[in-house]
């Protein structure tokens, strides 16, 4: 019998967690750089460029791929020929290890978990507990799949029962279409189907994890009927145009898995789980012989690519520190834009405790008026940083206080993914803009903040309010003073009917 030891299993779950921190998959890395090349949608191609170029600076750097470092996810396959020493739980282990690694001195990662879902939702600090799910196979080896999930790829999960006789690609395409993107496309759509509601989940979430396999589908051709499916529903989601964050264009997933479970007569349990452009996963197995440690890819697996252009092509170039509304005025959705000057940063917790302050009738801490405002929480900084990695977060959740901000005298917002109908009537009702930034380039983001000072409410921890004094951050125009929409026109432009199905 196979015997573990407990610390190797911390040892190699902590360097696991700090490895996908930091490094992409390469099988993703070479689906999105052949994204990329085909990319002809200019704000898409831009996108995936700064989720390369940023890939690469946190491949050097080694630092976060992403600021939301995610909800740490082990799968777990014991063999009943091993046997784990000690008398800690396998979860206990796992947590103790989440624990050092996102407590790292040298790469500290960013805690999201919250102890209280329902009432207080107080940090742990230490982004513990994992989430963690055993199965008992044949062997004498565990093998482990650790993962961490973001919360705007998370939120994006759907379940459904259909009718046994119903299309389950139906309900998957119609589902992504409704998903907006707040997801961080383009990544990985997985779908579990069959067992119970829970089974269904399991499934599509452990699939998703499996290796990208598409380009060798698309060469080779089917095999199966599942395989069949895989390339219908690669070819009908990347038809719908939605396209790199949103914006529009070719491609919006790079793989697409089903998994399937035998049922109940009378059910189709469907699960779809998306995930993101981190597409963080490690593949680990213990034989008994000490602690397992990754690799790191080589440099090279990481193209360099410049996503500035020059000519006439260049972005415009806006000072923040004199920003007014008639500039705004000017701003066009899809365009780029390069900001330079003094940023504020507030997200959920910010924006809700200014709406209470204001409630009371009571004064701001900061001024408002002529400021833009970004929607983040970065992970906090190491070394000569000024900041940590430092993407946007789903703008989505500070729809319902944008009438507030924007009465305030806010005159630009900066996050990822669409906002909603009502936000951008406001938007256009008070003549002000919102941006994007791309998810998954954190570390681009934060290499254009020369200086960051807190300015209000410290015990929000990265929720606080602080001022970014920001040169040549890049982002692009997604609803304009006027109300148009890339999230709207992007996609509309870029879809196009799925190809027909080679007959046999």
């Amino acid at each position: 019998m196979t015997l573990i030891r407990p610390d190797d299993i911390v040892e190699s779950v902590r360097s696991a967690l700090q490895y996908i921190s930091i490094y992409h998959a390469p099988d993703y890395l070479e689906r999105l750089v052949e994204a990329w090349h085909g990319e002809q949608s200019v704000p898409a191609k831009n996108a995936i460029g700064q989720i390369l170029e940023s890939a690469r600076l946190a491949a050097i750097g080694r630092r976060p791929i992403c600021q939301d470092t995610g909800m740490v996810t082990v799968f777990a396959r014991l063999g009943q020929g091993a046997r784990i020493g000690g008398d800690r739980p396998l979860d206990q282990l796992i947590n103790e290890a989440t624990r050092l690694a996102y407590l790292d001195a040298g790469n500290p990662l960013r805690a999201s978990m919250v102890r209280d879902p329902l009432f207080e939702r107080t940090n742990t600090r230490d982004n513990t507990p994992a989430v963690t799910h055993v199965e008992l196979v044949a062997g004498e080896t565990l093998e482990l799949i650790v993962a961490a999930k973001g919360g705007g790829s998370e939120n994006k999960a759907r379940f459904t029962v259909l009718n046994p006789a119903a299309s389950v690609e139906d309900w998957v395409v119609e589902t992504v279409a409704g998903l907006g993107a707040g997801w961080c496309p383009p990544g990985v759509i997985s779908i579990g189907v069959g067992g119970s509601a829970e089974k269904a989940m399991l499934l599509g979430k452990r699939a998703a994890l499996d290796p990208i396999d598409m380009g060798r589908l698309l060469k080779e051709g089917p095999s199966s009927r599942i395989e069949e499916m895989r390339l219908d529903l690669y070819h009908r989601i990347n038809g719908l145009g939605i396209g790199a964050q949103g914006l529009g264009g070719l491609a919006t997933v790079v793989d697409v898995k089903v998994a399937t479970y035998p049922t109940h007569a009378a059910s189709k349990p469907v699960a779809l789980i998306p995930q993101c452009a981190a597409n963080r996963h490690a593949h680990l197995t213990l034989t008994g012989e000490g602690p397992v440690h990754l690799a790191p890819p080589p440099l090279s697996a990481f193209p360099e690519i410049t996503t500035v252009a020059a000519g006439a092509d260049a972005p415009r170039r806006v000072n923040l520190d004199t920003l007014t509304k008639e500039e705004v005025a000017g701003w066009k959705i899809g365009e780029t834009l390069l900001l330079s000057g003094r940023l504020l940063t507030g997200r959920d917790a910010a924006h809700k405790r200014i709406a209470e302050t204001l409630a009371k009738g009571e004064d701001l801490p900061v001024s408002l008026k002529g400021r833009a405002i970004y929607y983040v929480g970065p992970v906090d900084p190491v070394g000569d940083e000024v900041v940590g990695p430092a993407g946007p977060t789903t703008a989505t959740r500070m729809d319902g206080f944008t009438d507030i901000m924007l009465d305030q005298g806010v005159l630009a917002m900066i996050g990822k993914a669409e906002r909603g109908a009502a936000t951008i009537d406001s938007i256009a009702r008070h003549g002000a803009s919102y941006l994007v930034a791309v998810g998954g380039a954190a570390v681009l983001v934060a290499k254009a903040v020369r200086e960051a000072r807190l300015l209000a409410w410290e015990d929000l921890g990265m929720e606080a309010i602080r001022e970014f004094v920001v040169e040549d951050m890049p982002v692009t125009v997604a609803v304009d003073a006027a109300g148009a929409s890339v999230h709207r026109e992007g996609p509309a432009r870029w879809r196009r009917p799925a190809p027909a199905p080679a007959e046999a």
